[in-house]
């Protein structure tokens, strides 16, 4: 992977509060972490260090004790175990030709301690962001009391009380290149910082992603080991709070409605006039130019726009010089929609898989 190159952009969320209320320090207690391995799951595999989940849980009460040890001297010291930063990288198929590496998804086999810690670093993290109501509402991903569902109901919602109103539509659904393997990693520091997350906290996330390597695993056999400079970590616990973070100011300055689930993100506009239209270019530009300026492209070939109601001008978008393709059908978070807003097709599938 490719090191971040370029200055870091000025404009960044600034924490309003003062330095009380930054997450600056932290530590551990005892019950924290005895909390922690009672909620492994005795099922899931052990890392490299091969300390597997149901021994840590059969022996907790010895155990957690010399754990939160060593979690406040990571804390206190800012210093990750090299041994929590190694991973085997199991491959997962998700759709079309299994002989294309890219329609594998990796997931990241790392330490069961390492991550139960990530456990208590994200809890106090989530606890810093909606104490001061710092993330966006648009976001459903990773996000107490919202899910798939509720992205899907706001985003429904927002498209049939326009379409009933015999207003035309238009979607345009994003696609990043492969989100989380690419985030840059002192950008990422540096729009945490503007969350108010600070001081040593910060100083431990930085040490958790630096100096990471990892190694492909199929049926026994293994890659050599390749170091990782970009991304934050697929399948850690700590990485999808820390990537809601680093796209919390997508849509700023964005008049279109935005709705987000991790990176799956699409926005839609009423597009009654050519001035709808382009104001709704205007956004696809904005986006684009937040792109380039915090090096997260998008995949412009799977970015698709779809076009709705009798009367929608069916203008053409451009993103990064590529005018977008338009689609009929897309599935949104495992549901199909459909240009016409029925869900036939939806339905029909369903039975099918059923059946």
């Amino acid at each position: 992977m490719a090191e971040e190159v370029g200055e870091i952009p000025e404009s960044a969320p600034s924490f309003v509060g003062d330095e009380s209320e930054e997450l600056s320090r932290t530590e551990v207690s005892l019950e924290e972490v005895l909390e922690q391995i009672e909620k492994l799951n005795v099922n899931k595999s052990p890392g490299l260090d091969g300390i597997h989940p149901r021994v840590l849980k059969e022996l907790k009460w010895k155990i957690a004790e010399l754990l939160s040890v060593v979690c406040n001297l990571s804390f206190k010291s800012a210093s990750v175990p090299n041994d929590w930063k190694v991973a085997n990288v199991k491959p997962i198929f998700k759709k079309g030709c299994r002989g294309d590496p890219g329609n594998y998804r990796p997931v990241n086999l790392t330490s069961v301690p390492g991550k139960l810690v990530e456990t208590i670093v994200k809890n106090k993290i989530v606890k810093h962001v909606e104490e001061h109501n710092l993330l966006d509402k648009s976001q459903h991903g990773f996000c107490k009391g919202k899910s798939c569902f509720t992205n899907l109901l706001e985003f429904f919602e927002g498209i049939n009380k326009h379409a009933d109103k015999g207003d035309p539509v238009d979607i345009v659904y994003l696609d990043f290149q492969k989100a989380f393997d690419k985030v840059p990693h002192q950008r990422l520091l540096f729009k945490l910082h503007g969350h108010g997350i600070r001081g040593k906290v910060l100083s431990w996330i930085e040490n958790w992603l630096k100096d990471r390597k990892q190694r492909v695993g199929i049926n026994g056999k293994f890659s050599d080991w390749r170091g990782v400079t970009n991304g934050v970590p697929q399948a850690s616990v700590l990485g999808p709070i820390l990537f809601n973070l680093f796209i919390n100011d997508l849509e700023k300055g964005v008049s279109s409605e935005v709705v987000k689930f991790a990176d799956d993100t699409k926005l839609f506009r009423i597009v009654k006039t050519e001035a709808d239209c382009e104001g709704l270019q205007e956004d696809l530009t904005k986006l684009s130019d937040w792109a380039t300026k915090w090096q997260m492209k998008f995949n412009v070939d799977k970015c698709k726009v779809m076009h709705i109601g009798k009367n929608n001008p069916n203008y053409t978008y451009r993103m990064m010089g590529a005018n977008l393709a338009m689609t009929n059908q897309e599935r949104d978070l495992g549901v199909i929609v459909d240009s016409s807003l029925k869900t036939s097709t939806q339905c029909a599938a369903a039975v099918k898989k059923a059946n």
